[in-house]
């Protein structure tokens, strides 16, 4: 089997929330669009993504927000608006962001800005590292929580001190919130009072919300009309968006509702994961519903576990493992949703102990 069929006849996953097929999925918006008499909006023009654009806006505390088809594009888009803006195509950005690992050069290629590496690529950046460059910056970029390093986020208290910084120094402070709902748990504060303070804002529709795709930027009403006119100038003025909006409108408030209960989890799994010392976890403590787990086995070793353990388990340990900077180890990313929700302590510890085991005869 393919690692895809494999994952589908596993019994128990431990990561994410569960897939529905797409008969299932379609099935259900068709029910929500039937419910809330929803139209097909015309190039993002309608009732049902307006008042879904306003409402990101408003859980976020800016005046307004913009759907765009994919977070590459929001955020390339955003950063080039802002230098341009502030006067200078310079951004810092941490060595793991998405745009510099992910993203192909895109704003390299494109002249959307120039890229200065901030930080270590193993933790957060910090103020004092934002001040030591001299440069003129049109921009910062911070991921909160930053997926590339187990989701890990600064202070409360460096992370207010960096806003007022940026402020000062006239720095448009960009947020790569892809999972910034994840984090409203750990930092017991909403959405809207961890953002106040950045320029713009840009979330996803599909990761923790489980939607088909999608991204929402937010920002003031001029920078993100600003922001959907360069939308259209790169092909990302898509002529329906409805199968989208709804895919993530239809679950939007059941996932935000359920962060608490998501992070809980999280906490949950750290402690028991104390009785399982070859499970490493990166951070040392939760900042949010995810985690890297380290493990003393080669990328390829880790993978042939997971593969016998669905196999002869029927359980789905974790999706991509990653090679480490040290030889024979490996880590792999488990996002904590649905799927670990529903699972029982005692068929975790269960789960746990076989993972364990494997790598113990390794």
């Amino acid at each position: 089997m393919t690692d895809a069929e494999l994952k589908l006849s596993c019994r128990s996953h431990l990561p994410g929330h569960r897939a529905p097929s797409p008969a299932e999925l379609f099935a259900a918006m068709g029910e929500w669009c039937e419910t809330h008499k929803v139209t097909h909006d015309v190039y993002g023009s309608g009732a049902l993504i307006q008042d879904f654009e306003a409402k990101v806006a408003r859980l976020l505390g800016f005046e307004a927000a913009v759907f765009c088809i994919t977070g590459t594009m929001t955020q390339a888009t955003a950063l080039r608006i802002a230098c341009a803006e502030r006067g200078s195509k310079l951004v810092a950005l941490p060595p793991t962001s998405h745009i510099l690992k992910h993203e192909r050069g895109n704003h390299q290629l494109f002249d959307h800005f120039q890229a200065l590496q901030i930080g270590d690529p193993n933790r957060p950046w910090t103020l004092d590292e934002l001040k030591a460059i001299p440069d003129h910056l049109g921009a910062a970029a911070l991921e909160l929580p930053a997926r590339e390093i187990g989701g890990q986020c600064p202070s409360w208290d460096e992370l207010a001190a960096i806003k007022a910084y940026c402020k000062e120094r006239s720095i448009h402070l960009h947020m790569d919130g892809a999972r910034l709902w994840e984090t409203t748990a750990a930092f017991g504060r909403p959405a809207s009072e961890i953002a106040a303070g950045f320029d713009s804002v840009y979330v996803s529709l599909y990761k923790g919300i489980g939607g088909m795709g999608g991204a929402m930027l937010a920002g003031s009403a001029a920078f993100v009309a600003k922001a959907q006119e360069w939308y259209r100038r790169q092909g990302g003025n898509v002529y329906q968006r409805t199968p989208y909006v709804v895919a993530a409108a239809m679950q939007f408030d059941a996932r935000l509702a359920a962060m608490p209960d998501y992070f809980r989890r999280t906490q949950w799994l750290y402690e028991a994961m104390r009785d399982y010392p070859l499970l490493t976890p990166n951070p040392a403590k939760p900042h949010a519903n995810m985690l890297h787990i380290h493990l003393p086995v080669s990328r390829q070793r880790a993978l042939e576990i997971r593969g016998r353990i669905a196999q002869e388990h029927g359980v789905w340990l974790f999706n991509g493992a990653n090679h480490a900077a040290l030889p024979d180890r490996s880590w792999v990313e488990l996002y904590i949703g649905d799927n670990l929700l529903s699972l029982s302590d005692q068929r975790v510890r269960e789960i746990l102990a076989l993972w364990s085991d494997a790598l113990a005869t390794a």
